[in-house]
């Protein structure tokens, strides 16, 4: 069972096992546990993810026996809450060790958002800018040789978003990392070969973020793992997310393998070492928890004090795009049929994609020998999906994906609606009451200086008359539904149809209106 969480930055409600098993026919060695947390918000939200559960356990329960994982264990997080794990088959095969919720697992390359998010707390703090040239903080970099003469300096940025113009390095990079400080510098000062000009594309480079890391350890004048633990860590109630894997114990550690000839064979584990920010963070589904758990803190904006580990300004910002990094032209919704693209970016240390459905999801995945890794998450949908494996770049990342777009398109979970301030409240109303009326002192006090030289008040009155005409007497009008701070849309309801207000506001320090648009609704 979960630890208790409650005490943590995000002041999470303590989590409470309410089932065990049962909830498809499980695997040996399988483990399914559905939380409830103490005070669920929205318990029909809660009811319509767990209604899915099911479906998406046996998903992963046929994911495994199909690709051969040693073991697996992946968590649903909705609304800052651990709300269901599943666990299956063994952490350590010949100790038959099975996997639960506690296992550590090496997390490989999902290690790089800690490392951009401790960037931005140095560059919170004021102690880097974001576009310092790297040479700046790591002199072995003063001589190297840009692919072109009129390349721009590389950068900090450039390293958080896959913009240094290094080539793509997972085969490679994934076997440096344990090495040490003294090694880094010599092979970083004997020159490195670029692909792109700095600045330019997206593409994968490893080694960027193990010169982030060396950034960090400079900067912060500690390694950039303590940094990282005694910053991010800890403060998340993150107790049992380490960096060296003899730390953890033999009971707790997942061995990672590789399936070869029909059967598994344990695969070197790399030691932790000083290109450890690109991939060598371990840790368990609980604690990476409760660090996505404040990722979607930080959504949407608000008026509350904001003391976390890093501000929310900047966790929104680490999940922003930043370059353009791919297209999934053939994707679909679930049916396999309806077109559904998606737009993919790097943000810092995290992937973000825009399908058609305007739908926003995060994440990253993770890959070394031994480990396979993938956590998403819908910001404005407020939920979550988790996945560790202990076989060499277990696939658990496409079905990662599959398994959030199922729970937010099956359970019908809306976006997070935007709070309307007082000044769009009160428009709306002067708004509703401007256009069955025309008053004119009311729309001359609320007019932009734009509203009546773009339609004349006659051509207003004459617009609106016809649209009220059709619907007949006015029965209700809605509540408003704000898009943002100052834009919004309301429904008016009359006896023969409805009509849809859209408003926007000037950014006066007193909010005027500067456009309304009126049109037929056909089922009101």
């Amino acid at each position: 069972m979960p630890s208790q969480i409650s005490k943590t930055w995000l002041m999470l409600a303590p989590l409470v096992l309410i089932f065990s098993g049962g909830l498809v026919p499980l695997p040996a060695h399988a483990q399914a546990q559905v939380y409830a947390p103490a005070e669920f918000k929205d318990a029909d939200r809660l009811q319509k993810v767990m209604a899915l559960i099911p479906e998406v356990d046996k998903l992963y329960a046929d994911l495994a026996k199909t690709e051969h994982l040693p073991g697996l264990s992946y968590g649903i997080v909705m609304d800052g809450k651990l709300i269901h794990t599943y666990s299956q088959g063994m952490a350590n095969l010949e100790r038959r060790t099975p996997v639960t919720t506690k296992t550590q697992f090496r997390i490989a390359s999902m290690t790089k958002s800690f490392a951009t998010m401790a960037t931005l707390r140095l560059r919170d703090q004021g102690l880097l800018k974001l576009d310092d040239p790297v040479s700046q903080y790591l002199p072995e970099l003063r001589n190297i040789r840009l692919p072109t003469i009129d390349s721009p300096a590389l950068t900090i940025r450039h390293l958080m978003t896959m913009t240094t113009g290094l080539p793509e390095d997972n085969p490679w990079g994934d076997r440096q990392m344990a090495l040490n400080n003294r090694s880094l510098e010599q092979f970083v000062g004997g020159g490195l070969s670029f692909s792109n000009v700095p600045g330019g594309t997206f593409e994968y480079s490893n080694l960027g973020y193990v010169l982030l890391g060396k950034v960090i350890s400079k900067v912060s004048k500690m390694r950039f793992q303590d940094y990282i633990t005694k910053n991010i860590l800890l403060p998340l109630g993150m107790k049992d997310t380490i960096w060296e894997y003899t730390k953890a114990p033999v009971d707790q550690f997942a061995l990672g393998y590789q399936w070869r000839n029909n059967q598994w064979e344990a695969e070197p584990i790399l030691h932790d070492g000083d290109a450890a920010a690109m991939g060598g963070l371990i840790t368990t589904i609980e604690d990476f928890a409760l660090y996505t758990a404040f990722h979607l803190s930080a959504w949407p904006a608000r008026n509350e004090l904001d003391n976390a580990p890093v501000k929310r300004a900047s966790l929104r910002e680490m999940q922003q795009a930043q370059i353009f990094a791919g297209m999934q032209t053939k994707s679909t919704l679930l049916d396999g049929v309806t077109a559904n693209p998606r737009f993919i970016s790097y943000a810092y240390g995290l992937r973000t994609t825009r399908d058609s459905q305007n739908v926003i999801v995060v994440g990253h995945g993770g890959g070394l020998p031994g480990y396979g890794s993938q956590f998403y998450f819908a910001p404005d949908h407020g939920i979550a999906v988790i996945a560790f494996s202990n076989l060499r770049y277990g696939p658990v990342y496409g079905l990662t994906g599959k398994a959030l777009n199922l729970l937010i398109e099956k359970a019908k979970l809306p976006a997070r609606s935007v709070q309307a301030p007082g000044i769009l409240l009160q428009r709306q109303q002067q708004v509703a009451e401007l256009i069955q009326h025309w008053d004119l002192a009311l729309g001359n006090a609320i007019a932009a200086d734009n509203f009546f030289l773009d339609y004349s008040p006659e051509d207003r009155i004459a617009e609106s008359k016809k649209h009220f005409d059709s619907i007949g007497k006015v029965l209700s009008v809605s509540a408003i539904r704000a898009e943002n701070q100052l834009r919004g849309n309301f429904e008016i309801k009359g006896e023969n149809g409805g009509l849809l207000i859209a408003f926007t506001l000037t950014p006066e320090p007193d909010p005027k209106v500067q456009f309304i648009s009126i049109s037929k609704i056909s089922n009101p």
